[in-house]
């Protein structure tokens, strides 16, 4: 426990047998149940957790997949299985220890102290983060993040793909779990999902741990259009649930003129281009036309945008 509050850790694993037991051992005393859930590893992961739960009890459960479904379902099923445990806060934790254990307590601290609902680490908070992530890894999280501010309106939110998190149970027991993106997408759409039902998100700053013995499956050039499409949708979900369904705001034609106008002043431009390089002249109107599509869209996206940020403000925690 921790400051009266019971604390459950779900560790989502898939083929780490080598680093498992080294989260297991360093996991802070004051988490009360781990659940760890093995996405249908093909390795010694399930037998090396076995070998613990004799020797922590009832701290310490397995829950197995039968097959492979990803990391957002296994996280699911560890949030679930605390909300049946009436965990207070349940923290995320993956499997391969690149989540320093020391920095748990400052992680789901301010779920505790209800000053936010969800918390989430900024490994990208200090500028050792450049030297310590790969930098393919960090260009494309930073990408990535920049695209789940628009898609989320947590415009203060950073480092959208790390997975070391708090939530309280209060906040996973309105949330549609079983319609969380299963894998590697999760951490994006549960913030368009928090953002839906109004719910306070905190960044704080924690350490990039790498180059532990940890191997990633993630393939950027693979991972990053098939994001973008997520986020795109994930982006008009939101839209329509909170700005035309729930309370209706104005910035929805901002944006659907936005999306309308910038995308085709843009081509028209490009075709312009293309046909003064390779044909000669064009119409002077022409060009003013194509150029007055391409500012009146990007403008009705900011403001769009600023509306969105106004309609979010009270959800940034300091």
């Amino acid at each position: 426990m921790l400051e009266g509050k019971r604390i459950g850790v779900v560790i989502p694993a898939f083929h780490e047998e080598k680093l498992i037991g080294r989260v297991i051992e360093t996991m802070p005393e004051f988490v009360d149940r781990m659940y760890v859930v093995d996405d249908c590893s093909k390795d010694g992961t399930c037998e090396q957790v076995r070998s613990y739960v004799t020797r922590y009890g009832g701290r310490l459960e397995l829950i197995r997949h039968d097959c492979n479904q990803g990391v957002g379902a296994a996280i699911v099923t560890g949030y679930k299985r605390a909300v049946e445990e009436k965990i207070d806060v349940v923290a995320v934790m993956a499997g391969d220890a690149q989540m320093d254990p020391e920095e748990l307590e400052r992680v789901v601290l301010p779920v505790i102290q209800g000053k936010a609902d969800y918390v989430k680490g900024n490994r990208l908070f200090t500028g050792e983060a450049w030297q310590l992530i790969p930098k393919y890894r960090y260009l494309g999280n930073a990408f990535l993040s920049l695209l789940t501010k628009i898609a989320s309106g947590y415009w203060h939110v950073a480092d959208s793909q790390t997975g070391y998190t708090a939530i309280s149970a209060d906040t996973l027991c309105i949330l549609p779990l079983d319609t969380l993106y299963p894998r590697y997408g999760y951490p994006n759409h549960l913030l368009v999902m928090l953002n839906i039902h109004d719910q306070r998100v905190k960044d704080v700053p924690v350490r990039p741990v790498y180059n532990i013995g940890e191997c990633s499956g993630i393939r950027l050039h693979k991972v990053i259009p098939r994001m973008s499409w997520l986020l795109l949708k994930c982006f008009w979900w939101r839209i329509k649930e909170k700005y035309v369904i729930r309370d209706f705001h104005p910035l929805v034609f901002f944006y659907l003129l936005g999306f309308t106008l910038f995308p085709v002043g843009s081509l028209t431009g490009i075709y312009l281009v293309y046909h003064r390089i390779f044909h000669g002249p064009v119409m002077p109107t022409s060009a003013l036309f194509s150029a007055f599509l391409f500012i009146s869209g990007l403008q009705s996206l900011f403001f769009g945008m600023w509306f969105d940020m106004e309609c979010n403000k009270d959800l940034k925690i300091k």
